[in-house]
């Protein structure tokens, strides 16, 4: 039997700060705040790759609105990652904070390959509704 990974966990570094949420089953929601220079390293990843085991596919909300800046070397990393496991992400959602954030994710989402799957969100309010509507979906069912 798989255990189900933490409803939520906080990590706080010196330049970011990181908060990963289970709203609803399926659905993780990754919060940064800060500059992610890559403090983390691949502990985001590992623990989202987590919810793979449990519910075989995600669906995954990434809310940078707080987020200054980010290195080319997370950025790279988070590509790669989404990339490997794009077979397991029902959709990726993604708030941006600024026009910095907002290219950078386009980038990433084109090199992962998830351009069908990964819609950037620039109003907050969107990004939540879309969300509310992921938990109140899978609350439903």
């Amino acid at each position: 039997m798989v255990a189900l990974p933490a409803p939520g966990l906080e990590y706080q570094g010196v330049h970011c700060h990181l908060r990963i949420a289970r709203p609803g089953s399926g659905i993780v929601l990754v919060v940064l705040e800060g500059s992610d220079i890559g403090e983390f390293g691949d502990l985001p990843m590992l623990e989202i790759a987590r919810d793979f085991d449990v519910f075989g596919s995600i669906e995954l909300f990434i809310d940078a609105r707080a987020v200054r800046g980010a290195s080319i070397e997370v950025s790279s990393t988070w590509a790669f990652w989404l990339a490997s496991h794009r077979s397991r992400l029902s959709r990726v959602n993604m708030l941006t904070g600024s026009r910095y954030i907002e290219i950078t994710a386009a980038f990433v989402r084109r090199f992962s390959g998830l351009a069908g799957r990964m819609r950037l969100f620039t109003n907050g309010a969107a990004f939540d509704e879309t969300l509310d509507q992921s938990v109140q979906w899978t609350r439903a069912a």
